[in-house]
């Protein structure tokens, strides 16, 4: 029975959510994060969640976490005191980037700071050529001497990038040993075990911050695992990574920078899990919190991955503008458009909302917790979407009067009164996410009006509404538990880790064996990773490699079947390729020969299998008892709405918007332009009202 019982955690920027499943039933809870020591929101989520199931935190049999520390750590710059050791000549290469102008005609250009300043970049005489070979040897005395350099400036933490060691990593490994004999308290990360992949400022930046974050995710996850031992919950505990799948704490720990999107990864595989429930095959996930708003496309069940990914940006919507991590992760957008993001008027007498946010600490206004600035949760409030005295199932009481004053001063200088300004206050985070979806649609190829929405996190049901209304998507779907919907994705999410490597390969100069060979290592490593996980499920490996034409810039992720791994051949890696490059582009290039540049093997237990829908019975109209005065802004007015609580709904039930649908963890507004019903999983199915 133990083992059967399982608990998510997301710890995000205004809320730590917990769910609990035991014997088939979820017990949830949102508490606020504390930021000093996030553990203790932990502690006392999960000795509420164990009261309502009424068992012991002793009984618990897994935890699965995910968390947005890291990537505060890396947004906020609360790293530790890092150095990074490179080749003689690239010690600049963190802050010279690509040289891309991502904002061509800015003359005011502003690019992210590099994480370290140049005084804490070393370097040593060694160098390694593209095939691997080693053109200038690494003298152990210089590192020694270079040790001894270093120990005056007390460095936490120190990320070794030399030029090729994806390769060769002999030199990274070298100089790891001598650290370790002259500053044995350092923390050490490797770019050859950290991002193994060609393109040096990508791989650098990328071990740098793993680096940067090391030392305080390991105390945490250090600190994390005493006081659950503490508290009675000696169970094994695992890390969501941003890939999609599990790894183990250890694993985490030694690289922390796989972690920087796990609590929106465990969003999107929460998304894909009611996606395949549903058959649907192309979904819109809706991911809306305290603090941001994460969007993601998934096709067949399948959240769209990338390979880079980039956090900070300078400017909204372009790339190149933040730090780029070149680890597997799951492709999405993120906006700095959460309950707790912060209005203000811009030089231009415009509303701006985020990406600062209040956090839990002040918060929203409305919170009486001190914050005196309106947040996107003030303005709902303000428009009747949220019940002052229900909010996060009555644990808070929000206080309207203090929403009201800081409205009334953001609109003083437009001259508008405390509801026009929470009106513009929305439509303008709404604009911002809804944007946001559309260009991300287009970057894709994408016509989001054959998309469905699933919207999940705190604040997601209160704008989804209405962002199917700008999107022009017709049925939205808010699962049970949406409010909790990242920690919910982690306990369906498989156990997983992907490896992967560069090594460069024409296909005319196709060599089978070599082929069969590394993906035979890369599934190899891959494997051990979540074996250490879980010795018990069954394995699967999944292959990839990344091809483009020769003289491109870039690649596409081109998918084989354990066939095709085990018995390579260049004929079928064209075609392959060639299919899907014309899919994604509208032809091909004749004549032109083809490389590959990154091989890749992830290793994955079986996701957790959707339980089928039951047909849906003919249910009734339901008109709530109660209602409140809501402001539509698809109307521009206020209007009556009805307010339903979900658990008064049968399967079949069905709401006519304007409408209320409340809960604990959430409100889902219904519009006056659609209709909900209730599904027989818990699911509430919002469609168009058609003419």
């Amino acid at each position: 029975m133990q083992q059967d019982i399982r608990m998510g955690v997301d710890i995000g920027g205004t809320f730590t959510d917990v769910v609990l499943e035991c014997a088939g039933i979820s017990h949830s809870t949102k508490v606020l994060t504390t930021y000093a020591a996030p553990e203790d929101a932990i502690i006392v989520g999960m000795h509420q969640v164990c009261a309502k199931a009424g068992i012991s935190p002793a009984q618990i049999g897994q935890i699965i976490h995910g968390t947005t520390l890291a990537t505060n750590a890396l947004i906020e710059r609360r790293g530790a005191r890092t150095a990074l050791i490179t080749t003689q000549g690239f010690r600049d290469v963190i802050e010279m980037r690509t040289e891309s102008r991502f904002e061509q005609y800015d003359l005011n250009l502003r690019l992210p700071e590099p994480l370290l300043p140049r005084q804490h970049r070393f370097t040593l005489a060694e160098r390694v050529d593209a095939q691997g070979e080693v053109l200038i040897p690494l003298d152990r005395t210089e590192v020694e001497a270079l040790a001894d350099q270093m120990a005056s400036y007390n460095f936490e933490s120190v990320a070794i990038g030399l030029i090729h060691a994806y390769l060769n990593p002999d030199h990274e490994k070298m100089i790891r040993d001598v650290l370790a004999e002259r500053l044995p308290e350092v923390m050490v990360s490797l770019s050859s075990e950290v991002s193994p992949q060609m393109r040096e400022y990508e791989r650098f930046n990328t071990t740098v911050a793993n680096a940067y974050i090391k030392p305080l995710m390991k105390s945490y996850l250090g600190r994390l695992r005493t006081r659950l031992a503490q508290e009675g919950a000696g169970c094994p505990v695992f890390l969501m990574h941003s890939g999609g799948g599990i790894i183990s704490i250890e694993n985490a720990a030694e690289f922390p920078v796989r972690l920087v999107e796990s609590g929106p990864a465990g969003g999107a595989v929460f998304a894909a899990h009611i996606a395949a429930r549903y058959g649907l095959g192309k979904i819109l996930s809706f991911d809306m919190g305290g603090t941001t708003a994460k969007i993601c496309l998934i096709k067949n069940q399948t959240p769209k991955t990338a390979r880079v990914f980039e956090v900070a940006r300078s400017y909204r919507f372009k790339k190149g503008s933040g730090m780029p991590i070149s680890i597997p992760v799951i492709d999405m957008v993120e906006i700095g458009a959460g309950g707790g993001s912060l209005a203000h008027v811009d030089a231009m007498r415009q509303i701006r909302v985020g990406p600062e946010s209040a956090g839990s600490e002040p918060g929203p206004a409305c919170y009486g917790r001190g914050g005196t600035r309106p947040a996107v949760t003030d303005a709902d409030l303000m428009l009747g979407k949220l019940d002052p005295d229900n909010f996060a199932g009555g644990s808070i009481k929000l206080n309207k009067d203090s929403s009201e004053a800081a409205l009334t001063d953001l609109g003083a200088s437009l001259d508008m009164d405390a509801i026009t300004a929470a009106y513009g206050l929305t439509e303008v985070v709404d604009e911002n996410m809804a944007n946001a979806a559309r260009v991300h649609a287009v970057e894709n190829g994408e016509d989001l009006a054959d998309y469905t929405m699933i919207a999940f996190g705190g604040a997601a049901p209160l704008h989804a509404g209405r962002l199917c209304e700008k999107l022009g998507v017709a049925r939205l779907l808010v699962p049970a538990g949406a409010g909790v919907g990242s920690a919910i994705g982690f306990l369906r999410a498989p156990f997983s880790f992907e490896a992967t490597r560069s090594v460069y390969m024409k296909l005319s100069d196709f060599a089978p064996a070599s082929v069969r060979d590394l993906l035979s290592d890369l599934a190899a490593e891959a494997t051990a990773f979540v074996h250490g996980c879980d010795g018990v499920a069954p394995i699967e490996a999944q292959y990839k490699v990344y091809m483009r034409y020769t003289g491109q810039g870039w690649e596409i992720p081109v998918s084989l079947t354990a066939d095709q791994a085990t018995k390579p051949d260049g004929a079928t890696f064209q075609e392959l390729f060639e299919a899907d490059y014309e899919s994604l582009f509208g032809r091909k290039v004749a004549g032109m020969d083809i490389e590959i540049t990154v091989w890749a093997v992830n290793a994955t237990t079986a996701s957790a299998d959707a339980t089928a829908l039951p047909k849906t019975p003919h249910g009734t109209a339901v008109t709530g008892n109660a209602s409140r005065a809501l402001f539509d802004p698809a109307l521009a007015r206020i209007t009556d709405a009805q307010i339903v609580p979900r658990a008064s709904l049968a399967p079949g039930d069905h709401v006519k918007g304007p409408a209320l649908i409340t809960e604990d963890e959430t409100t889902i507004v219904i519009p006056a332009s659609r209709q909900a019903m209730a599904r027989p999983d818990g699911t509430i199915d919002i469609t168009e009202i058609r003419a």
